[in-house]
């Protein structure tokens, strides 16, 4: 009580009072619906003292209340505030909170491709946006408070830089809000955070709002990780867990006999939900690391019949359905599928996943957080933000294919996914599977259930466009220690020190194995060490080779119709066979079924071809898919005579084999006239010599971090100036007219489009060309296509993109010379569809030949028109007239609507 109190707490008692009375915080916090918990009044109370704050909490634990109160407190002194996020529909779905908190003339939104009422007292944008605004001089006097949500983002590779570009550059006076989940190493990022912006304080809480219980799934049956509420208790607090015993016989029951390969088991999804709704587990996601396994699940529930909705609630779904999709032409409902997807709806099931039309995401999304749709297949990108929790979270496999390989899911991940269990003010308790399969351990799971954390490293490197901002505004000095002023350059010089003293051990192992190698001939160290190099060559170029054909043989397949007869290499030999039914392009790997030369119908896939396919002929086949022997016997006739006279195919090549085969000829000539080849006691060397190479191969890369970490930043900015002079963007490090209009220009190809853009490589296109054309820029396929040529369908097109192909090669030789790969070619996938679409051309009438989803057409379509909205800045009236008119040929039917 009060009168407890001397007169001078009393007195700081008051001041504290009135301070938060003053900037708004009483105010907040009385209008929330709940009492805020310990970690918000924290964050909030340093906020009205003038900290910005860093709060680090589990997902589902409020951490927005921080930024929302952040809002609210500069609202409350006159000032703006700005609310950024990480991805459009995390900016959407904020920018509706706020209209219905604050009102919707006070509320903006930004979003590269959107504006709406930009100059507003609170607006709400990508990262991209805030930073483009700073760069771009925008008048940021009266802004006082940058909430900058999923912080932790700044450890993406591509979009991570944005998050410290912002920190670092924003004015002084801005307070900033940082939220993160909780990671291992916030002490050292909020350091260099109070370094860059004064004092910051570190909220951080682990306590989850809703308990959350750790379950395996065997058999059909779902255990209990933990053997008692005691063991989970122990388990959080970081002791020893001790395993549910029933849990792990069952374990031990389904597994394969001793000797035996572990192979993970078939999911039956409908054995899955059906024990979910068993143990009365439901609503549930069910993540699934690819999006045709999502839509093949959706199908599998509705096949077995199941059904997790009333039939008041499936008027209420058809309703919201009907409403969602009345815009949507009848022409495309085929294409898109959306009679099956409102049955699955209508039955409380759906799919959520990138190849989705957002406005179909976003209705599932409204479906689920209603109550209506129970079970939700997602991939993992629905993890990131959206605001969709479940009672329970179901996780497919531990283990996920990031781009190149097949990886175990990090803690962070496993905690990230999880995070969606429990709904607040709903839920006593969340729950999460994970599904046994044969190949996952009790023990696995449970160190990544107990493993809260993760340690954040940032991905920043200075871009293209930050360099000429940076150097439009201050000298190469004053240049180099804003980027030395990164968290990327903060944590490579705390490294320092550990590095230098793994070398130094490396360096004393490699001096002793140096003198067990001495050879009379000659250099050994200097042979083996060629040795070691054909051995990298040789196995990068297999990789490139198998690589690349899996991409030509993908595409190949996908186009591939009954009839065609096709020549590919299995093994060792070459074979033939006859396409008897093509593949289904609603999934991501096509597969065909074929009669080969020996009579036999089988199913062929990318993965079962060594080289190929090619395309040798064409033949008759029967209806049915050649059912009958007598059929058979008479196509593979029919094959082997077409494939006995078709001329041999042509290898697939592309650069990079073109580069390794060179280099292995080289390195093979350099080895047999090297004079240890001649050694006679050469391979009695081998076993030291290889030692060597690897323990030199160690200290070089210990070297080459230390060096790399020693003002990395700065060694990679004059990188990034001499590419910039090269191509004449910079002259004795001022900024040309070039570099102007890179200033403009935001993009993981911002270098090649303002390049292209000086060369005038866009001046002879009319609008619907420019449109097609500016999407070969923008696309990123999903895999290197392996340098095949693509479909242009104007001469004045074709012309640009040859231009276009001597600029990259520019770019190329430039970035090569000063060490710095950086730029992806152009994709040129997509130009002609886009071409057709910015034409007219409905959507059903272009889908099937574009080999990508609905959902991934119109961001692409999006992020075209993002470009093209670059581009209408540069220039004159006239080309900008035109580069709108083609922002507006896009911005149609399915991709206007999606907004």
């Amino acid at each position: 009580m009060n009168d407890d109190l001397s007169p001078a707490e009393r007195m700081e008692r008051f001041r504290d009072f009135q301070t938060r009375e003053k900037t708004g915080v009483n105010s907040f916090v009385e209008s929330l619906p709940f009492t805020p918990d310990s970690f918000q009044v924290e964050a909030l109370e340093a906020l009205a003292e003038g900290f910005s704050v860093l709060v680090a909490a589990p997902t589902g634990a409020g951490k927005t209340v921080v930024g929302e109160g952040g809002v609210h407190m500069a609202l409350s002194s006159g000032g703006r505030a700005f609310y950024t996020t990480p991805i459009k529909a995390l900016s959407n779905q904020k920018f509706r909170e706020f209209c219905e908190r604050f009102g919707p003339q006070r509320v903006g939104l930004l979003t590269g491709d959107t504006s709406i009422n930009p100059q507003a007292d609170v607006v709400v944008m990508t990262t991209e946006v805030l930073r483009n605004m700073i760069y771009a001089g925008a008048d940021l006097r009266n802004l006082r408070m940058v909430v900058l949500d999923e912080i932790h983002y700044l450890a993406d590779r591509v979009r991570g830089p944005v998050w410290e570009e912002v920190l670092i550059q924003l004015p002084e006076h801005v307070q900033t809000v940082s939220l993160s989940a909780t990671v291992s190493n916030l002490e050292e990022f909020g350091q260099w955070l109070s370094e860059v912006r004064g004092n910051c304080k570190i909220v951080v809480s682990y306590k989850r709002p809703v308990p959350l219980y750790q379950h395996m799934m065997v058999g059909k049956r779902i255990y209990n990780l933990y053997a008692d509420e005691n063991a989970q208790a122990r388990a959080e607090s970081g002791a020893p867990p001790r395993l549910n015993p029933q849990l792990l016989a069952d374990i031990a029951e389904h597994a394969p006999r001793k000797g035996r390969r572990p192979i993970p088991s078939l999911v039956n999804r409908p054995k899955v939900a059906r024990a979910v709704q068993r143990v009365g587990f439901l609503p549930m996601i069910e993540f699934i690391f690819s999006r045709a396994a999502c839509d093949e699940a959706v199908s599998s529930l509705l096949l077995e019949g199941l059904s997790f909705t009333t039939e008041k609630e499936q008027k209420q779904i058809a309703a919201i359905a009907e409403q969602a999709t009345q815009a949507i032409p009848i022409a495309d409902h085929g294409i898109l599928g959306l009679a099956s997807l409102q049955s699955a709806l209508e039955n409380g099931i759906a799919a959520h996943h990138a190849g989705m039309l957002p406005i179909l995401k976003e209705t599932v999304e409204k479906l689920f957080s209603l109550g209506l749709v129970k079970v939700v297949f997602a991939t993992e990108t629905l993890a990131l933000g959206i605001n969709m929790p479940a009672r329970t979270v179901v996780i497919e496999s531990l283990e996920k294919w990031n781009g190149s390989e097949h990886v175990r899911l990090s803690p962070g991940e496993y905690t990230q996914l999880t995070g969606r269990a429990g709904r607040r003010g709903i839920d006593v308790e969340g729950h999460a599977v994970v599904l046994g399969r044969g190949v996952v351990s009790a023990e696995e799971v449970a160190q990544l259930a107990t493993r809260h954390s993760y340690p954040l490293k940032s991905a920043f490197f200075p871009g293209y466009n930050m360099v000429v901002n940076l150097l439009s505004r201050a000298d190469v000095e004053q240049a180099r220690r804003v980027l030395e002023s990164s968290f990327a350059q903060f944590q490579a010089d705390d490294a320092i020190v550990g590095l230098a003293a793994k070398l130094r051990k490396a360096e004393a192992k490699l001096h002793s194995v140096q003198e067990r190698i001495a050879c009379s001939k000659g250099d050994a160290a200097e042979y083996f060490g060629l040795r070691e190099d054909l051995t990298r060559a040789q196995k990068e170029l297999s990789r490139a080779s198998r690589e690349g054909n899996i991409v030509f043989a993908t595409k190949t397949l996908r186009k591939s119709k009954p009839g065609q007869v096709i020549h590919y290499r299995k093994g060792r030999r070459w074979r033939s066979a006859v396409v008897v039914v093509g593949a289904d392009r609603s999934f991501d790997t096509p597969l065909i079924r074929v009669v080969g030369e020996d009579a036999k119908v089988f199913t062929l896939g990318p993965a079962d071809m060594a080289r190929g396919p090619h395309v040798v002929g064409h033949m008759r086949v029967p209806s049915g898919g050649a059912r009958r022997l007598r059929d058979r016997q008479s196509v593979a006739k029919q094959v082997r005579s077409i494939a006995k006279n078709a001329s041999h195919p042509r290898e697939i090549t592309n650069p990079t084999m073109l580069r390794l085969s060179e280099e292995i000829s080289d390195i093979e000539l350099r080895l047999r006239s090297h004079p240890v080849h001649s050694c006679p006691d050469r391979e009695l060397h081998a076993v030291p010599g290889h030692e060597w190479v690897r323990l030199e191969r160690e200290c070089r890369r210990l070297r080459n971090q230390i060096n790399s970490r020693t003002s990395s930043i700065a060694a990679e900015f004059d990188q990034v100036r001499q590419v910039l002079h090269e191509l004449k963007f910079l002259e004795a490090d001022e900024v040309t007219g070039r570099g102007t209009d890179l200033r403009r220009i935001f993009g993981e190809r911002d270098l090649l489009v303002a390049l292209a853009f000086s060369r005038g490589v866009f001046n002879q296109l009319t609008a619907q060309e420019l449109a097609g054309f500016a999407c070969c820029l923008a696309y990123e396929p999903r895999s290197d296509v392996g340098g095949m040529d693509p479909y242009i369908p104007t001469p004045a097109l074709r012309q640009a993109w040859a231009d276009l192909g001597k600029a990259f090669r520019d770019v190329s030789s430039a970035e090569k010379t000063a060490g710095l790969e950086r730029t992806s070619a152009p994709a040129g996938d997509l130009i002609d569809i886009t071409y057709r679409w910015a034409g007219g051309a409905t959507l059903s009438s272009i889908l099937p030949d574009a080999e990508i989803t609905g959902g991934d057409f119109v961001r692409w379509m999006r992020q075209t028109v993002d470009l093209l909205q670059q581009l209408t800045r540069l220039g004159d009236a006239k080309f900008s007239a035109r580069a709108n008119e083609a922002c507006s040929l896009l911005r149609r039917g399915v991709v206007a609507w999606s907004e």
